[in-house]
């Protein structure tokens, strides 16, 4: 007969070593995450400098009084080109979601990366719309309510994850929305757009986070570690994609314009 304090040892020593693998996973999303963000906000500033010139002389046309753009920025921004690196990103998540259970771990963190880039370039006419101290401004904002956002989501005993399908069709009717107001061009609708928006990203935030925790735990007993190492790069996507909307959601509502 099995000593009965040998089985709780051994039941504890398992937990103990499932939240020091969930600590180390949680700190390799956050930790990929963040590098994403750098490559995002370094590769939009460095685009959006390479766009724009003071000199008319290497200009191709004008942005505002004494600033215009170059080759690079009329083609970024004021081509038929600006449709593709508008919707790249979108695309790049579909096609990452529906490949990554044929990548290695490795694979999918370059791609993650490589997305992060084009994100970049995607977002990168901010640098020429809004101000600089209220783009910080707007990060830093959006930095501390998703910091409190995920948080909650991995410290609260309430299960949430009844959010995941209201949420997730709160954000197709969004790309829906967003889409027409493309051609519609309406003020009333983007802040509609705006508002709602940052509201759905909050709840997917802890939301997302308390699923990346939970889905560790329950694989984690299987020892299953190529499928959590591709887990921490899809969690960070996730949660990218959450800060990423709510800042350009609130920079719109919030920001300041040039």
């Amino acid at each position: 007969m099995a000593d009965v304090n040998t089985i709780r040892t051994s039941a504890g020593s398992r937990t103990a070593a499932i939240d020091q693998g969930l600590r180390a996973h949680m700190n390799k999303v956050y930790g990929t995450m963040s590098v994403g963000m750098l490559i995002t906000f370094a590769a939009a500033w460095a685009i959006s400098g390479l766009a724009v010139t003071s000199d008319p002389a290497n200009a191709t046309m004008a942005l505002r009084e004494g600033q215009y753009l170059t080759g690079l920025g009329q083609a970024l921004y004021a081509s038929p080109l600006k449709w593709v690196v508008m919707f790249a990103p979108l695309a790049m998540v579909f096609a990452f979601s529906a490949m990554i259970n044929k990548m290695s771990a490795a694979t999918a963190q370059i791609m993650f990366y490589a997305f992060a880039f084009v994100m970049g370039l995607s977002i990168s006419s901010i640098f020429l719309v809004f101000t600089g101290a209220s783009i910080i401004q707007v990060f830093l904002i959006t930095s501390i309510a998703f910091a409190g956002l995920s948080i909650y989501g991995y410290t609260t005993k309430k299960d949430i994850s009844g959010w995941g399908s209201f949420l997730i069709m709160g954000v197709i009717g969004l790309i829906a929305a967003s889409i027409i107001n493309i051609f519609l061009a309406s003020s009333a609708l983007t802040f509609a757009i705006s508002a709602i928006g940052v509201l759905i990203f909050a709840g997917l935030t802890a939301y997302d986070t308390q699923r990346i925790k939970t889905d560790y735990v329950a694989h984690a007993q299987h020892g299953d570690t190529e499928w959590l190492g591709k887990s921490a790069i899809m969690g960070a996507l996730s949660l990218y994609l959450n800060f990423i909307n709510m800042f350009m959601m609130l920079l719109q509502l919030f920001g300041n314009r040039e």
